[in-house]
This record gives C-alpha cells, structure tokens and sequence, in this order.
C-alpha cells in the first residue's frame, strides 16, 4: 500500500507493509503450502510443488534490479513476470529474516530492528551479532517455521556461511532442520543442487534455504550506485540463472530479499550525537540511521515525541509507539504481543527520500556506511519474488 506521508515534504511517499497479503512474512507458509502442509496460508497462490529453494539475497531491492537491468537482465526478465512483495518494518535484516522464518511480522515475533532495548534492563542488544546474555529462543519462542516443515515430514536444509549455524539469529528464527555451511556462492548453490537432487531421486518432499549475503556487503560500503554493487549483481543474476537452468523435475525455485538500500549523501545525515536537542529525555538510541526507536526517560515520551517531530518535520515521520502499531508499521495491531510492544522505542522514526539519523560517536561503524536501509520507502520496502518451476517455468 502507497499512502503519503503524513508528517513530511510534500510528495513525500511511504509504502506500508502488505501483511497478509504479499509481505516477506507470507512467503514460506506459501511455500509451506505449496509443499502440501495443511492449513497452510498461501496468499501469493503459489503452485503445488514436491520440492522448493528459497534463495535470499540480502539487500537486492527490487527498484534496484530494475535500475540496473542492464548488468541482470535475467533478473530483470524475472522481475517483469514476477510480482513484488514488501520487506515488513523495519526493513532490515534481523527484523525480515526474523518474518521470514517464523512467518510473523515483526510486532508478533519480536524482532523488532537492529539494535533494540531488552525490556526491564537498560541494555541494548544487536538482533544481528546477538551481543546481549539474552535466550534467542526465550526472545523469539514461536515455533519456526522450519520446525513446522521437519514436523509435517519435509527435509528442510539451511545453506549458508558456516559462522551462522550458531548464530543467535538463526537459533532464533531458523532453527529446525538440517545446516550445511559453505564459504563461496559457488559452494553453497552446488550444495543447495546436491541436495535438491537426491531428494528428486527419492521423490522426496525438501526445503532448501539459500542465503547470501555480499550484495548487502557492497551497498553499504561502497553504495548501491557503485561498480562494485554492480558487479556483486551481476554474480547474483548468474547464479539465479544456474539454479534456474539446473532445477530437478518437480522443484520450485523463489528468488527474493530482506529489504532494499538507499545511498545517503554526507549532507543528508542529522547527528544526534552533535544535536543537544534531540538528546533531550532521551535514555537510549535504538534501531538504525534510516529506522530510529528512541527510548525516553520516565515520563519524557510526549517531550521526546514533540521534539523529534519537529526537528524532523521535514526529513521523517516520527510517531509515538501507539501510533506506530495503530497504522501498521509492525503487523496488523491486533498481531503485536503487549509483552513485546516494550522493545519499540517510545517515539520511532523512519526516514524520508535519502535521509538518515546517525550518531557518530556512539555508532562509528555504522555512521560512515554509504547505503543504509529501515524505512518505509519503495527503495527498501518492495524486494522482488521470482518464480522458477516446479518444471522450468519462469514468472507468475
């Protein structure tokens, strides 16, 4: 859904989060369904299928496959006969792989951004580096949607880098299954075919999640309009085309991301570690440069609230937590766990055009990336779904 912004610029656009009907979170109980799981929501009318690969490329919006179709047009191809879903709020990482792999948006599983606040502490945790003495399944409990997979008899494979078989994150959101790591893309897709392939011996039912992770990597640090972004696309656009070219009979092939990127000029960066202002009744700064949670000070969430909005009236839609959920942003508002409405910031900010909240001494990392991503623009909301199969076809 395109609605315009109703705290910022004139023209200004945001795109809400189509849960339910076409976001990341409604893609593997599709494909669960496809699968033949019963109950099963299938949203996106996927086709009946004995075998599917989910191939998620961090970072390939799908805005940016179309302004770059001249280094992916198998992409590009796909991208036309495909459809698009949007990524969920914030759009980043932890909060997308979070919806992906339970099939909750992020109100309902928790994973609520980069960087968050652990209710009734003052300590923060990074959802990605899971940097915090905190149970990842006692923070995200629900069953996965892996889990659900192996219980209804599917073989279900994670194919990635070997350092996140352990990882908080995927003890999180992607535990169930079997983990096969692999270093290089080339590693992994032959991995991912092996696998496919025994199981269409077996005229076996099988899952395979594929992951990659460098297209991200270039974004932010060289940014999304930058040779080498587009050389990482164009590898990736290979790989589709291989994994397409070689799918065993019987096996579904669906191409899609966690979010897309923005690039963000030097001049467009508000620093809250520069700006007394926006420090004012604030306890803790959570979330990313383009998503912000701003956690108050007892009894300073209105004074926070009012003055963010009005610094940011003109470069961000800054709401309270209530009304944040109210329209939208985490789920439907029925879906947000009270108990886990504490982890959103009191006021949360999502950041317009190519504009970001940065704190240059708190986040020094994280402040010099190029491209960042979170908000609610078309950029970093609509990421592609390409279908392949189950028998070759490509396209909806």
């Amino acid at each position: 859904m395109i609605l315009p912004a109703a705290s910022g610029p004139a023209g200004s656009e945001i795109v809400l989060p189509a849960y339910g009907r076409g976001a990341l979170s409604d893609l593997l109980p599709a494909v669960l369904a496809a699968l033949g799981v019963p109950d099963a929501p299938n949203p996106l009318g996927l086709a009946p299928t004995r075998r599917a690969c989910v191939f998620l490329v961090d970072g390939m919006g799908a805005r940016l496959i179309e302004h770059n179709a001249e280094v992916a047009p198998f992409l590009a191809r796909a991208l036309r006969a495909g459809r698009d879903l949007t990524a969920g709020f914030p759009s980043t990482t932890a909060a997308s792989i979070g919806s992906l792999g339970t099939g909750l948006p992020s109100g309902a599983s928790g994973m609520l951004g980069y960087r968050v606040l652990v209710p009734g502490t003052s300590q923060m945790i990074n959802l990605l580096r899971w940097d915090a003495p905190v149970d990842p399944v006692q923070w995200q409990p629900h069953e996965t949607l892996f889990e659900r997979a192996e219980r209804e008899g599917i073989e279900v494979t994670q194919v990635t880098a070997p350092r996140f078989q352990d990882s908080g994150l995927t003890r999180s959101v992607l535990r169930g299954g079997a983990f096969s790591g692999a270093e290089s893309l080339p590693n992994r897709v032959a991995g991912a075919l092996h696998i496919l392939d025994d199981a269409a011996d077996r005229d076996a039912r099988a899952l395979v999640y594929l992951y990659y992770a460098d297209l991200d990597a270039a974004g932010h640090l060289n940014g999304v309009d930058s040779e080498s972004w587009r050389q990482q696309l164009a590898v990736v656009d290979a790989t589709v085309r291989e994994l397409a070219d070689r799918l065993p009979a019987g096996t579904a092939l669906y191409v899609t991301a966690d979010h897309g990127m923005v690039d963000i000029p030097a001049d467009r960066r508000v620093d809250v570690d520069e700006d007394p202002e926006l420090q004012v009744g604030v306890r803790l700064l959570g979330g990313e440069g383009r998503a912000r949670h701003v956690y108050a000070r007892p009894g300073a969430a209105r004074d926070v609230l009012q003055i963010w909005r009005e610094a940011l009236e003109d470069v961000a839609i800054v709401r309270s937590r209530q009304e944040a959920v109210y329209e939208g942003w985490f789920g439907p508002p029925e879906s947000v766990d009270d108990r886990l409405a504490p982890r959103i910031g009191d006021v949360v900010a999502a950041l317009l055009e190519d504009w970001a909240v940065v704190a240059t001494r708190r986040e020094k990392l994280e402040s010099r990336l190029l491209g960042m991503h979170g908000s609610l623009s078309a950029a970093e909301q609509e990421i592609p779904l390409l279908v392949f199969g189950p028998d070759g076809a490509s396209g909806w």
